[in-house]
């Protein structure tokens, strides 16, 4: 019987590096739009005449979109093709992109910053799509393991490229022309993918639960709205607190709906097993830090003490390199941490990178006043940060029964964003110094700001290390470690 050509859906394994290119060019736009902007922050606010304090919530607003975007777009693209919503995703992104290159106010540039959040979902579905086109191949999942490694090196690479470039050319170019860059980057992208990808035929079948989708939102939206009008009203107001409550009786009903729902958009019913929940809260706990810290860094670093007497002066040249010197480290920390999870044990292991993100951010509370108190401090930070980054979804999947890993470890993307969003928000209340987001009067977040932020981020890694010892010890454990584990009991009963 003679064989059949490779369906559209397939490609032979020789076929798997032109993909790959054209993936890794997307990711390499991943890594511009992820490692452009944070040097440039003040520069950025200054340009929309608001304060450091106020660009927090741009990083908020899109944290919630990309929240939004994970089980959405993940359950459109086995109902669509992955290819497609790789498009789609990508069409949004650039035009998010472009509005922020040309956006006149705070509003505008807010919504663009918001849309430009559906990047989120690219390197899952892109390793997704990599994983049905090795289908064939024999070698599937190591096949989509060396080419997922691939597509993170490229996108660690590029947002250190992207760093340094916007820290040499903030001072060169127009605002608008700088801004355009990631947007021509993101642009590019519709091209490779269009042309470079081939579409995949759906497999799955149902439904999106767009009843769940509207509930979620109405959650996320009513607990934001609350903590924008405790920035605008102040923390005696009632407005805030009322919309703050109703996002928590909303987040409940979402839950109920959620557990009877036959094709939910997020299987709720996995937090309910014990050795799950405190791996997502854990996952939670830290994207406060890894997602929510990153602009309060960079505008505390572009601060002039000659001016307030704290911060530490520097350019945007030195934040590229502080971005540099964070990736690389939190490289390091990932490549090293499967040695040290053999050697302590993965429970341990976590707990120790949850300590060194607590110590790094606890070191900013007495050490701020130099560029080599701030290097030494993210040295730290990025060693612990990457190995969690690295490690959480993996400890998701051992703590989950084998048909729910994909599930686990998607949601810890999905919690550890709405955690970095819920940060965001509270840091830039925490950071405000006047009561309008359109004062240009108070440009700079009061130094007690930035001491909340970090003793937010340093209390919080501390509190997800003890959570991590209230999961039962066998669930990080592999499942041969336990089967043997079990038949050495038995033979010694």
């Amino acid at each position: 019987m003679t064989t059949p050509p490779s369906s559209p859906a397939r490609v032979p394994v020789k076929g798997l590096l032109a993909i790959v290119g054209f993936l890794a060019g997307v990711e390499f736009a991943s890594g511009v739009l992820q490692g452009f902007y944070t040097p440039i922050f003040t520069d950025i606010a200054r340009h929309l005449s608001i304060a450091d304090a106020d660009v927090n919530w741009f990083e908020a607003a899109q944290l919630v979109v990309s929240a939004l975007c994970i089980p959405l777009l993940a359950r459109l693209a086995d109902l669509w093709g992955h290819r497609n919503v790789l498009l789609l995703s990508t069409v949004v992104t650039a035009i998010g992109s472009w509005v922020l290159a040309f956006s006149p106010n705070f509003t505008t540039f807010l919504i663009g910053w918001a849309i430009q959040g559906a990047y989120v979902v690219w390197l899952p579905i892109e390793v997704a799509l990599i994983y049905r086109r090795t289908a064939d191949s024999g070698r599937q999942g190591v096949l989509t393991r060396r080419a997922a490694g691939v597509l993170v090196g490229v996108l660690e690479l590029s947002v250190i490229v992207a760093a340094l470039s916007a820290g040499a050319l903030v001072g060169v170019l127009s605002m608008t022309a700088l801004l355009s860059i990631p947007a021509v980057v993101t642009t590019v992208c519709i091209g490779l993918i269009w042309f470079g990808i081939r579409d995949t035929p759906p497999e799955a079948t149902g439904s999106i639960d767009w009843a769940g989708f509207g509930l979620v939102t109405a959650a996320l939206g009513s607990a934001m709205a609350g903590l924008i009008a405790i920035r605008l009203q102040g923390a005696a107001a009632v407005l805030p607190w009322v919309l703050i409550a109703l996002g928590v009786v909303l987040l409940v009903v979402f839950v109920r709906f959620e557990s009877k729902h036959p094709d939910p958009l997020v299987d709720v019913s996995i937090f309910r097993i014990p050795g799950q929940w405190p791996v997502q809260m854990t996952a939670f706990l830290f994207g406060m830090s890894v997602l929510g810290a990153q602009i309060p860094l960079s505008t505390f670093a572009r601060t002039d003490p000659a001016e307030v007497g704290y911060g530490l002066g520097a350019d945007a040249g030195f934040v590229s390199t502080l971005i540099g010197v964070y990736v690389i480290s939190m490289a390091i920390g990932a490549f090293t941490f499967p040695a040290v999870a053999n050697k302590a044990g993965m429970r341990t292991a976590l707990a120790g990178a949850l300590l060194l993100v607590a110590i790094g951010y606890g070191l900013w509370l007495p050490l701020h006043d130099t560029l080599t108190n701030a290097v030494v401090n993210m040295l730290v930070v990025g060693i612990g940060s990457g190995a969690l980054v690295a490690a959480l979804p993996a400890a998701a999947a051992a703590a989950a029964p084998p048909d729910r890993t994909g599930l686990a470890t998607g949601l810890t993307n999905g919690v550890k964003t709405v955690g970095g969003a819920i940060a965001s928000s509270v840091f830039a209340i925490a950071l405000a110094s006047t009561g309008s987001i359109s004062d240009p009067a108070a440009n700079h977040a009061p130094l007690s700001g930035y001491m909340t932020v970090w003793a937010v981020c340093s209390v919080s890694a501390l509190v997800a290390a003890v959570l991590l010892f209230l999961v039962p010890k066998r669930a990080f454990a592999d499942p041969a470690e336990v089967q043997a584990a079990e038949v050495a009991g038995l033979a010694g009963a």
